[in-house]
């Protein structure tokens, strides 16, 4: 029964890409044209690029365009999180989820919060004391620089290509679906807009555009949420009756678990989310655009209060969808595909409750959703290679400003084109995994060399370089050997490692590789790195001698 609870609240991790997957897998039917969708769009786009604009010349420095100064506040930055975690995928997943099961919905919206009260409230004093633009600042702050900084912008890249992919794809198929639009044009689209949005706005833009994406995304949420409730009198039990009533399932919706087959996979699939969040060197990146630890404290705790109120809204809406097909003819024309596959229950109930009006306002914020994800992780893949790998790894630290945003701006454009040329490419093929995988990698080569240098002591270079890079290997390695890519992408009659998601393994074993090579390590240069950890503890914990900045 333990077992099974803590599968179910593990499962929960990656509920959103799982039920997101007819997005990432299915053929969508492409729709007629929204034009109140297009116009709403028009709109927010107009208005983030004027943001661009305005942040274009505030961008005076690298510490302006890779962290906006450090001049967010916490509130702010607590908004920008939640947008960045806030994906298309939760908004519409969780909702399904909800809709074709019922109270699991609950609790894997629940599991989903678990990783930031007990990962990032734990790192991120540390983080900000330390680190300067990513967090391979920080885990070569006591090490050596080439080896780790080559390590972690090769994480970070990994990650960013991979989550990149999904959302492209992702973003063609939804805005086909929900726009009317061609799928090229969709992916074209979103890529022109992203770099922009980077190449000239920079981390300033980029924060902004999340926030204006939040509150959307909150606020139509709200809306839905309160003209549900409103149709049952403020009445969750009158909610849950009438679901049962008009549910398939019947009682059934309101049982935990039932979508639990496998605990070593979902117990992977969490792990991988729990502490892969700690690893996404986009949502690393945001804890250094706040002035202080304070405020880096104060980004989680609103950044939680966000997203939990947002997990919420989503079980009602997803209870809501369930009644309104009894009571609303032409919603339970369109819905009644629902309970067959279509995981769409969101955009069908804001067209039962605020018309097309309001359908179009939340395609418009399904689709600006992704551009601020998408804005995040360029940024992020940028600077690994400008900050991390061009100035220190190529340069040595000896460069300036200008030459390491020119940098900067050079890999955008080649990210973008990338990310347009594989969102293309990959149009036909199952890329669900490919989330899953970016967070299955974070978890088990970012998080552990960027944790363990901040905890452990006996850390040394060596076994931080080997230990990252035996994570990275092994979480792509026993992704590719699994039943997702071996089987359903490759072909093959029968997967070499049984479970879908790597990380309670390739986890282990980067811990264990860290944790070996950093003890037998006995050259005089690590008895060095393990002398620094004292005065590197000390000033994490009390932020003495800091403005933000590790001085190298």
């Amino acid at each position: 029964m333990i077992l099974r609870l803590l599968a179910s609240l593990a499962l929960s991790a990656f509920a959103p890409l799982l039920w997101a997957g007819e997005v990432l897998t299915g053929e969508v039917q492409r729709q007629p044209m929204n034009v109140s969708a297009i116009a709403m769009f028009v709109v927010f786009v107009g208005a983030t690029l004027c943001i661009t604009y305005w942040a274009s010349k505030k961008n005076n420095s690298a510490s302006d365009y890779y962290a906006a100064g450090g001049k967010i506040t916490g509130l702010q930055n607590g908004l920008a999180i939640a947008g960045d975690y806030m994906s298309a995928a939760s908004f519409l997943g969780i909702s399904a989820l909800v809709y074709t099961s019922g109270y699991d919905g609950l609790i894997y919206s629940i599991g989903f919060l678990v990783g930031w009260p007990v990962i990032l409230f734990l790192m991120a004093e540390r983080l900000r004391n330390l680190g300067k633009y990513t967090f391979a600042d920080v885990a070569s702050y006591r090490l050596k620089q080439m080896p780790i900084r080559t390590v972690a912008a090769s994480g970070s890249l990994v990650v960013v290509a991979f989550y990149l992919i999904a959302q492209m794809v992702g973003a063609g198929k939804l805005i086909q679906l929900l726009f009317g639009l061609d799928y090229y044009v969709a992916v074209v689209l979103v890529g022109v807009l992203m770099m922009l949005y980077v190449l000239f706005g920079g981390m300033l833009a980029t924060t902004w555009v999340q926030i204006i994406k939040a509150v959307m995304l909150l606020s139509g949420a709200s809306f839905m949420a309160l003209m549900v409730m409103k149709h049952v009198n403020f009445d969750f039990a009158a909610l849950f009756s009438e679901a049962i009533k008009v549910h398939p399932k019947g009682e059934a919706i309101m049982s935990p678990g039932g979508l639990v087959k496998d605990p070593v996979s979902a117990i992977s699939l969490g792990l991988a989310l729990m502490f892969g969040t700690a690893g996404l060197p986009h949502i690393l990146m945001r804890f250094f655009t706040v002035s202080d630890a304070k405020e880096a404290r104060k980004s989680v705790f609103y950044a939680t209060g966000f997203i939990g109120y947002f997990y919420i809204l989503t079980f009602i809406i997803g209870f809501g969808a369930i009644v309104l097909v009894s009571t609303n003819s032409v919603f339970k024309d369109a819905a009644g595909a629902l309970l067959g596959g279509n995981n769409m229950a969101a955009i069908h109930l804001a067209n039962a409750v605020g018309g097309s009006l309001f359908l179009g306002f939340i395609s418009a914020v399904a689709f600006a959703t992704i551009l601020a994800v998408v804005a995040g992780l360029t940024l992020a893949g940028a600077t690994a290679v400008s900050h991390d790998l061009y100035a220190s790894v190529y340069k040595k630290g000896k460069t300036n400003d200008r030459d390491e945003i020119r940098v900067s701006k050079i890999t955008t454009i080649g990210l973008g084109v990338l990310a347009v040329a594989l969102g293309i490419m990959f149009e036909k093929q199952n890329i669900a995994f490919m989330v899953g995988l970016a967070f299955s990698i974070a978890a088990s080569c970012n998080f552990p060399v960027l944790f363990l240098s901040m905890f452990w002591k006996n850390l040394t270079t060596r076994g931080a370089m080997v230990g990252g890079w035996l994570g990275l290997v092994t979480a792509v390695t026993l992704m590719i050997l699994g039943p997702t890519v071996w089987v359903q992408v490759l072909g093959h009659a029968q997967a070499i490692f049984p479970y879908e998601y790597p990380a309670l393994f390739s986890m282990a074993i980067a811990f264990a590789g860290i944790w070996f090579f950093s003890i037998t390590d006995t050259s005089a240069s690590a008895a060095a790195e393990r002398a620094r950890f004292l005065p590197q503890f000390v000033r994490s914990q009390t932020g003495l001698g800091s403005s933000g900045a590790v001085a190298h």
